[in-house]
């Protein structure tokens, strides 16, 4: 009972913690004169990410790999089954094709990446280092492509930073909003990690599960927040950048900065079979992207429902 209080607990002080950091930074990008373009690209990007940044350098710190990388893999997997599945149910999602296939085929080298600097059983700092180079070289090639020239990625990153509505309005609230926040996350990570664990240990469920399931979609409702709201505002290019930027700072920069703190050797089941559930995922958004540019409900019920399928075989085959 205490433990599923604490993981309760914490996940509501990562989505609430989250929330409010992604407020006071994007007020704070907005009174300082960064575009709308760049704060959408990196602020906005970074903030929805937050909560798994947090967890996962707590868990690496605490020498609790599977945790970190399980939370990472997980939120991916369920980042696109299950919030963009539950997305296109809501709405049938019609998106711009150009806007989305540079994320989208990011998110696919991204995972191959993570397959291949994985094969050894481990991630170590040079492999972090790899990570964090791809992320750097990422926004640059994001950015400098997309501030030259009107194309509707522009317009869809700086939509990203205007979905966000009840900004703090002066310096000590966006101060106040950025502290809180990031108390929240902190407490919050505390919270959801002791849970998790206390609940692996007590059900006999190894922590790897725990970390690509409960972890993974607990840090994962701020994304579910933007892309609902998103998809109900009929903005679907925003809803699906959302997930693929999530997606890319997850693995470039969340695990990066997670394995350079603290080397991550990688559970049995996740080289077995997470990471290609990872792929898989990527790889069937990236075909609807390329080829029919709409996501109908159907689409959606049969992400989720894969997803279902992911979570049921977690629990039982593994």
């Amino acid at each position: 009972m205490l433990y599923g209080l604490s993981l309760l607990a914490g996940i509501a002080l990562l989505t609430l913690g989250g929330e409010s950091l992604i407020r006071g930074a994007v007020a704070g990008a907005r009174r300082a004169g960064v575009s709308p373009l760049l704060t959408g690209l990196v602020v906005v990007g970074f903030g929805t990410s937050a909560p798994e940044l947090v967890v996962s350098i707590d868990a690496a710190i605490n020498q609790q790999p599977d945790i970190a990388v399980g939370n990472i893999v997980g939120s991916n997997i369920g980042n696109i089954l299950l919030i963009l599945g539950l997305c296109a149910v809501i709405c049938p999602m019609v998106v711009q094709p150009l806007a989305l296939r540079r994320d989208g085929l990011v998110v696919v080298l991204a995972s191959l990446l993570f397959i291949a600097l994985s094969f050894g059983g481990a991630l170590g700092r040079v492999d972090a280092a790899i990570f964090i180079a791809g992320l750097v070289g990422y926004l640059v090639w994001a950015y400098l492509s997309e501030s030259r020239q009107h194309i509707p990625a522009a317009e869809m990153h700086a939509s990203e930073a205007e979905e966000m509505t009840k900004l703090p309005t002066t310096g000590w609230m966006i101060a106040v909003a950025l502290v809180v926040g990031l108390g929240m996350l902190i407490g919050g990570s505390q919270l959801l990690l002791y849970g998790a664990i206390g609940l692996a240990q007590a059900m006999g469920i190894s922590e790897a599960v725990i970390g690509l399931t409960i972890v993974a979609i607990g840090t994962s409702l701020p994304e579910m927040a933007v892309s609902v709201i998103a998809a109900l505002r009929r903005h679907a290019d925003v809803a699906v950048g959302n997930i693929l930027g999530s997606n890319i700072f997850n693995l470039l920069g969340i695990l990066g900065i997670s394995a350079f703190l603290q080397p991550l050797p990688l559970a049995p089941r996740v080289a077995l079979f997470d990471q290609w559930v990872m792929l898989g995922a990527a790889g069937i958004l990236v075909l609807f992207l390329y080829t029919g540019m709409r996501l109908s409900r159907w689409e959606g019920a049969l992400l989720l429902a894969g997803y279902a399928a992911y979570i049921a075989l977690s629990f039982t085959i593994f």
